[in-house]
């Protein structure tokens, strides 16, 4: 069986060690072993940890990720919920998008107090609906 050592998962992953040992004591990856005291790695862990790296850039949780894998690391990605996450990131760029706009709005309004302009007023009315819903 070829086995690359944690190094070459490094390079090739473009992480640092701290991390797959972090995934591994997560139980995302998986070692086949060790050549000394280095941690020795099936080749297609790159892969896995590709797709990890994806899930983390849409902002999966990591447990939300590790549910991605059988026990063998094979990925089993669950469509809908992929389906979810992008529908969560449709609102959050509609969000960002009003915010945009409105601090556009605010740095060039020709109002001599801001909150006598109504764009403002309605920016800091949404940043309060926005802050109910986190809480």
């Amino acid at each position: 069986m070829d086995a690359i050592d944690i190094g070459e998962v490094a390079k090739q992953s473009n992480l640092p060690t701290s991390t797959l040992r972090y995934y591994e004591e997560q139980g995302l990856i998986k070692s086949i072993g060790r050549n000394g005291l280095r941690r020795q790695y099936k080749p297609s862990v790159v892969e896995q940890l590709s797709l990890i790296s994806l899930g983390r850039l849409a902002g999966l949780s990591l447990d939300e990720i590790g549910a991605m894998f059988d026990g063998h690391g094979k990925a089993k990605i669950d469509r809908q919920q992929l389906a979810n996450k992008a529908d969560e990131i449709d609102q959050t760029i509609k969000e960002l998008t009003a915010m945009r706009d409105g601090l556009r709005h605010a740095a060039q309004c020709p109002a001599s107090n801001h909150f006598e302009c109504e764009k403002f007023c309605k920016l800091l009315r949404i940043a309060n609906r926005h802050i109910r819903k986190t809480k």
